[in-house]
């Protein structure tokens, strides 16, 4: 080996020469670097000589031309055989001395001034070498190499900060004695390097504040957490895997971990979410360890509870039951984690909302009962991120409601959670209590069931908005209420009942309305009951009295007179078992200083319900017996005219009930009989009203009077009838037109018959001469209609009527029609 060694120095003799000579020029001193080269690569070296020749001939050379060569090439090349030497030489750490410096002065602000970065990079994996093979022996050196970290971290190239990192994590493991005094100075520019733009970089700065913390100053967490927290927002997976190692490992190793519980455990509960399964399942891997290793560590204050521990009876759907250590951690550091956690649920960055929400569902998975203690923070936290624009925080807050279902008792829930409805109840407080409810076992929720109902169906609840999504959370309550409590809910029906008819009663979608019509029938499911037409049947009677109460003070604003229409049309055949309280509703609601819009939506019902009488009103048959009433109190006063076109509407809403009765048959002729007097001027009048409808079924109506009781009329009732009649064959409608000469045509016959004939044969001449004119109509129809007419009044005077057909011949348009009639005439005389 001597000889080997003396051989050697012997041919680095010359190279090392040339190369220490001041006035060496550049070729030169790159041309003896090549040769120094060429002797070491091209000889197979013991260990031991190549220590030997390097720590006595080449390390101080190599060095100054390391440290303040102007060439570039030759700093290569010397880099490299310093790389050579310490890789393959038996005591790498006598070059420490001398190397360390030489490698602080090219790297160290301010007079470290390495332009090139590959050398750059070199230098770092050099100084990364010696660690590795110097390990704890660099421990003097320790100021030294943090000060080339320093830089070398917020170096301008990537890879040299890659390198320095993992320099960092090296020194860190190297010398854990010692490296606490140095390690906060490396937070600092770790942290300036943790967001660089090279996800890679932002890895290997991930594993080195892991390494620099564990074996450094604890104490330097506080500074890093935030850094870390935000990465775990970070869009690259291995980012985001980096963080949940590192927070893992310090758990599990951390000297001072346990001051830090309430910090970590957040960050790697975090990950439980992952959008990445290889990462989820890491973090649930590292909290399991971590569990296992409390419960061991603190294995005699859980002595009870890892022997008596009984698994709870009710646990959500899908979920594992963590770890008894994982949950007691939760559980005791819960009072530290929850005020942050709260205050990030309500952020202005909806990526944080969205995780914190994601977080809080995993915190309350874990501590389980011990929930019941932040139940005030909790609810007011609940309440506002269910009102979050972002769906999926409040799918989150949702899932972490029904939690507070499963594991706190209601006795306890539902006295924080209903005071709330007191005030000014919002949407969001009903989500969270149909949560709640969802959440709770069906035993531990019966005994609550009747204050449930009762809360819900407070008119400061259901009727508190008409807001489509504050009714379709009303309507989730009673659903969860069903689903739960199921036969249970009988003893609340008609309390569910009356939410329902509410939720029904507002201005909404018809989706909306299916809903709860499909909830009505699960409501009459779990009572055993057919269809919800019996659950109408059931409460009919407490329906209509609960919205009569208000009664005498309706208006049209008043939420008591959509209730009511939805009783009264939903309820199918129900409504015709209840027509004493809902004729004495209509009676009261109809009475003509009540409010005109009310009147309208009131008549509209009554429209409604008249058009498929047998179905619902007149199902039982018992309808008929309160005609009167309605005629006289209800119709009668309200086709009085009044000025306005409410008065108009309703008006026109009055005959059309009118004429659903009589339409239906409900109105028999004998019922006519009774009512003739106190509706026939009224209908009358009704034919000269705006509306189109209204004038044709006033005409109608008219008609059917005159076939029952036209024969009993007085000269002036004749004479008014037929007048306003008349004024119908100008109409603007056609088919107001054609009803009015339909009627005419009963009139005659009534007045053939009739006693006071002698009395009206001016009036009929009258008559004669106004049809006749009509038969020049420009619409055909109609004056088919006249001739019909004309040759049903022929009998009555049918001279008369030649005398004027032959005195108004010569102006007719259509003289077929007038011969026609003429011809008719003549027959009738010769049959008779």
């Amino acid at each position: 080996a001597a000889e080997a060694a003396a051989e050697l120095s012997q041919a680095l003799a010359r190279p090392l020469s040339l190369l220490q000579q001041p006035e060496c020029g550049r070729t030169a001193r790159l041309r003896a670097l090549e040769d120094i080269r060429a002797q070491l690569q091209g000889r197979q070296l013991p260990g031991a000589v190549l220590q030997e020749v390097f720590a006595a001939r080449l390390l101080r050379p190599l060095s100054r031309c390391l440290a303040g060569d102007a060439a570039e090439r030759c700093r290569e090349l010397a880099l490299q055989l310093l790389r050579h030497g310490l890789s393959h030489g038996e005591r790498p750490c006598e070059a420490l001395p001398v190397l360390l410096p030489a490698l602080a002065q090219r790297l160290c602000p301010p007079q470290g001034a390495e332009p090139s970065e590959e050398l750059r990079l070199g230098l770092v994996q050099l100084l990364n070498l010696l660690l590795q093979r110097c390990g704890a022996s660099m421990a003097p050196y320790l100021g030294d190499i943090a000060r080339v970290l320093q830089a070398t971290l917020l170096d301008h190239y990537a890879e040299v900060r890659r390198e320095s990192c993992r320099c960092a994590a090296a020194c860190a493991r190297a010398m854990p004695e010692h490296f606490h005094m140095q390690s906060e100075s490396l937070i600092k520019p770790l942290m300036q390097t943790i967001s660089h733009q090279h996800y890679r970089v932002r890895v290997d700065v991930i594993q080195a504040t892991g390494a620099v913390i564990q074996f450094g100053n604890g104490k330097s967490v506080d500074d890093v957490l935030s850094h870390l927290a935000q990465r775990l927002f970070d869009e690259i997976p291995k980012v985001r895997h980096a963080v949940t190692t590192v927070i893992g490992e310090w758990l599990l190793h951390l000297r001072d971990r346990y001051s830090y519980f309430h910090k970590l455990i957040p960050l790697l509960l975090g990950s439980f979410t992952d959008e990445i399964p290889e990462n989820t399942k890491l973090a649930w891997t590292y909290w399991e360890k971590i569990g296992l290793q409390w419960e061991k560590e603190n294995e005699e204050d859980l002595k009870d509870k890892m022997d008596f521990s009984v698994s709870p009876s009710h646990y959500p759907k899908g979920e594992t039951r963590p770890g008894l250590g994982c949950r007691e951690l939760v559980s005791r550091n819960l009072s530290k984690i929850l005020p942050g956690l709260c205050h990030d649920i309500t952020d202005w960055v909806e990526s944080t909302r969205i995780k914190a929400s994601q977080l809080l569902y995993t915190l309350l998975l874990h501590a389980e009962d011990h929930i019941t203690q932040h139940m005030e923070l909790l609810l007011r936290t609940l309440y506002q991120a269910c009102s979050d624009e972002e769906s999926e925080v409040v799918k989150n807050s949702v899932k972490a409601a029904e939690l507070i279902g499963t594991f706190v008792s209601p006795k306890v829930s539902l006295k924080l959670i209903t005071p709330a409805f007191e005030q000014t109840p919002k949407a969001s407080c009903l989500m969270v209590l149909a949560a709640v409810i969802r959440g709770s076992p069906k035993e531990i929720l019966q005994p609550h069931v009747t204050q449930l109902g009762n809360t819900l169906s407070q008119a400061g609840v259901c009727q508190r908005s008409e807001e489509v999504f504050y009714m379709e959370q009303l309507l989730y309550c009673v659903q969860a209420l069903i689903e739960v409590c199921q036969e249970d809910c009988r003893e609340i029906s008609l309390q569910l009942m009356k939410v329902l008819v509410t939720i029904m009663a507002i201005p909404s979608s018809e989706d909306l309305k299916e809903k709860v019509e499909k909830t009505m029938s699960s409501l009459a499911e779990v009572q055993q009951l057919e269809s919800f037409h019996c659950l109408y049947k059931q409460h009919i009677i407490q329906l209509l009295e609960w919205v009569s109460v208000s009664c005498e003070g309706w208006t049209c604003y008043s939420p008591e007179v959509l209730q009511f229409e939805v009783i009264a049309t939903h309820s199918g055949p129900v409504i015709g078992e209840a027509l004493d309280d809902f004729i004495l509703i209509l009676k009261m609601g109809l009475q003509p200083n009540k409010d005109p819009q009310m009147r309208l939506k009131l008549f509209t019902v009554l429209s409604q319900l008249l058009q498929k009488a047998s179905e619902t009103i007149n199902s039982q048959g018992l309808f008929p017996s309160y005609l009167e009433t309605v005629i006289k109190d209800i119709l009668a006063p309200n086709l009085q005219w009044h000025a306005g076109r409410t008065a108009a509407a309703i008006r026109a809403t009055a005959v059309l009930c009118l004429w659903a009765l009589i339409h239906c048959e409900m109105l028999s002729p004998k019922e006519i009989l009774k009512v003739k007097d106190e509706l026939m001027a009224q209908v009358i009048a009704s034919m000269d009203e705006d509306s189109k409808i209204t004038r044709l079924m006033a005409c109608r109506i008219v008609d059917v009077f005159l076939k029952v009781c036209g024969r009993q009329f007085d000269v002036d009732r004749f004479k008014n009838t037929y007048t306003e009649v008349l004024k119908r064959l100008d109409d603007a409608s056609c088919d107001v037109r054609l009803a009015a000469a339909h009627t005419l045509a009963n009139w005659f016959k009534c007045l053939k018959d009739s006693d006071v004939k002698s009395s009206m044969e001016g009036h009929v001449e009258f008559l004669y001469q106004e049809l006749l004119v009509h038969l020049d109509d420009p619409d055909e129809n109609l004056q088919k209609a006249v001739l019909e007419v004309l040759k049903e009044g022929s009998i009555l005077y049918p001279d008369l009527l030649v005398r004027e057909i032959e005195g108004a011949l010569h102006k007719h348009q259509t003289p077929d029609y007038c011969n026609q009639l003429l011809h008719h005439i003549q027959s009738v005389k010769e049959s008779a």
